[in-house]
């Protein structure tokens, strides 16, 4: 039995070390595609961007099912922000140029009337534009407002830079107004409904919420630096306000982000994963009011996302509960036939490296009781506590935590074309790419992953030590009065009570939840008096002799108007 036990871990450690020597490979082969895809689809010199501007990026070459020949704010944005991070870090000089460009066009773009409006009317909010930078007119979703908090944070990235170099003077009087512009859409619309990342969803949206906590904090800092003192204060207030609001999408039962408050599904998407990553800051440690990577929260959501495509993808047949697997936009997905897509996959890996260079730095990695679910995928036996660095089961966890975020990457490089052009998806059915072909997004992911991979990360933002205000605007301000009632039948002893997203509704807090009045049994009521104009998320729970029964996911949801009363009639679930 001892020598068999000895073999089985020698076999499970070739097995590793042979997925890691196929991902060394396949990130060797494939940094310098990515690169040149990423580069190839920049206009005006760009070989696969004929018709673009300057500095416009286009989504992608492909003109036919799907067309998706023109620029969207919000992947240049993250396009640039992954290209102007290298130029920060000692990258080629010739991004320099394309930077500038990007700077240029973005501005231009800013001022273009739209269907959404015009710069001052809500136009910052349109999602996309055509390549030449007028306005795209047809029917779409609109509007999207992460585009300007992400266009802000790439520009705010470049401007510090500027700054720890000498060049204030250009950031003053060129950056700024294009940031200013952005932030103040931002601090003004963050509590307003938007069209998810996905452009289908029209309600909250947690990767909407946490890129513009983030570029408020930015923007305040870089407003500091440069003395424009007259709006620090709007900015911070607003952001503390954001962050707030961020804490609502948590869904304690089973323990995931619910990424879009509306669209009536189960809320569990790759929005979470990409938030997680693009708003990641070394500094942070593993903070979950921020959901940094390595956070209880963010990893129990991780494993949540990802389990939910073990089943679905007819390439994820046979492989084992703890092994990476191909993963998509969310499960429900049918669009171009709801397959997997490589930037989704690449983003799985980029998380868990992420979480891997903090608990390297810091020392030591911690199981609570939200993270407990994920850690025991590496080691059944685990129990909640801090393990030191020095430990064997940090050295084990943290191992075969890189094998299983290898095992992402590996997925991408297995059904990575042998050109290594990267599509926008790949099918579910076998792995051919398909979708819009040479994404640029894609190849950008491509590239944030494997530099993560390598323990590279960008500046920090000014995540760390932030803290949820006990009173935010969206508590303070108006308030409308809310009739709650639910349908349900209890036993003796047993009551119903409400809780929910914002502090009327205790924040989830099962000890402080709203005990309901029964005097109509079987149905239970109770008013409450909640922020206006609010994308509320709640459950009712059953507590019987201190013992919590909640109702089955997902949350209820719904948006209070802006005075008056509102009633709500629910069924427990």
């Amino acid at each position: 039995m001892r020598r068999f036990i000895v073999s089985a871990l020698g076999l499970c450690a070739a097995s590793a070390w042979a997925q890691s020597s196929t991902v060394d490979s396949y990130v060797s082969t494939e940094s310098p595609i990515a690169q040149a895809g990423v580069l190839a689809n920049i206009g005006a010199n760009g070989s696969k961007s004929s018709g673009a501007l300057p500095g416009v990026v286009i989504a992608s070459p492909s003109t036919t099912n799907p067309d998706y020949l023109y620029t969207w704010v919000r992947d240049s944005s993250l396009v640039f922000k992954e290209l102007i991070d290298q130029y920060t870090a000692g990258g080629s000089s010739s991004l320099r140029t394309l930077i500038d460009e990007f700077v240029t066009a973005e501005a231009n773009i800013q001022q273009v009337t739209n269907p959404s409006g015009t710069v001052s009317t809500g136009g910052l909010g349109e999602p996309k534009f055509m390549i030449n930078e007028t306005a795209f007119t047809g029917a779409w979703g609109r509007p999207q407002r992460d585009g300007p908090a992400l266009r802000s944070t790439a520009i705010i990235t470049y401007a510090n830079w500027l700054i720890a170099n000498g060049n204030t003077t250009y950031v003053t009087n060129t950056l700024w107004p294009i940031i200013k512009l952005d932030l103040d859409y931002v601090a003004n619309n963050w509590n307003a409904t938007t069209f998810d990342l996905w452009e289908e969803i029209d309600s909250s949206s947690f990767f909407t919420t946490a890129v513009q906590h983030r570029a408020l904090r930015q923007g305040s800092a870089l407003a500091t630096a440069i003395g424009q003192t007259s709006v620090v204060s709007g900015y911070n207030t607003q952001a503390q306000n954001v962050l707030c609001f961020l804490q609502s999408y948590w869904n304690p039962s089973p323990g995931f982000m619910t990424a879009n408050t509306g669209g009536g599904r189960s809320g569990i998407d790759a929005n979470t994963v990409l938030t997680s990553i693009h708003t990641f800051d070394v500094n942070a440690g593993c903070d979950a009011t921020t959901f940094q990577p390595c956070s209880d929260k963010a990893l129990s959501n991780l494993k949540t996302y990802v389990d939910s495509f073990r089943t679905i993808y007819t390439v994820n047949s046979g492989i084992a509960a703890n092994q990476a697997v191909a993963t998509g936009r969310y499960p429900e997905d049918v669009y171009q036939g709801g397959n997997p897509w490589y930037l989704t996959t690449f983003a799985v890996a980029e998380q868990l490296y992420d979480a891997l260079i903090v608990w390297k730095n810091q020392g030591s990695l911690t199981v609570t009781s939200t993270s407990l679910g994920f850690f025991q995928q590496f080691d059944t036996s685990l129990t909640i506590g801090t393990y030191a660095s020095s430990t064997s089961t940090y050295s084990t966890l943290t191992t075969a935590i890189k094998s299983f975020a290898d095992g992402f990457v590996a997925m991408g490089a297995k059904y990575t074309p042998s050109g290594g052009g990267l599509a926008e998806q790949y099918s579910r059915s076998d792995g051919t790419p398909v979708s819009a072909v040479d994404l640029t997004w894609s190849y950008a992911s491509a590239l944030t992953v494997f530099a993560a991979r390598a323990g590279v990360t960008p500046a920090s933002w000014g995540a760390n030590g932030l803290t949820v205000s006990s009173s935010c605007l969206t508590n303070n301000g108006p308030t409308v009065s809310v009739e709650f009632n639910v349908d349900v039948t209890t036993v003796l002893g047993e009551n119903i009570y409400l809780t929910g997203s914002v502090g009327a509704l205790s924040n989830w807090d099962t000890s402080t939840a709203i005990l309901m009045s029964s005097a109509n049994y079987p149905v239970w009521s109770t008013t409450v008096n909640l922020p206006a104009n609010t994308a509320i998320q709640y459950k009712y729970i059953q507590i019987n002799n201190g013992a919590v029964t909640w109702e089955s996911d997902p949350n209820n949801a719904f948006t209070t108007g802006a005075s008056g009363a509102q009633t709500l009639n629910d069924t427990w679930r």
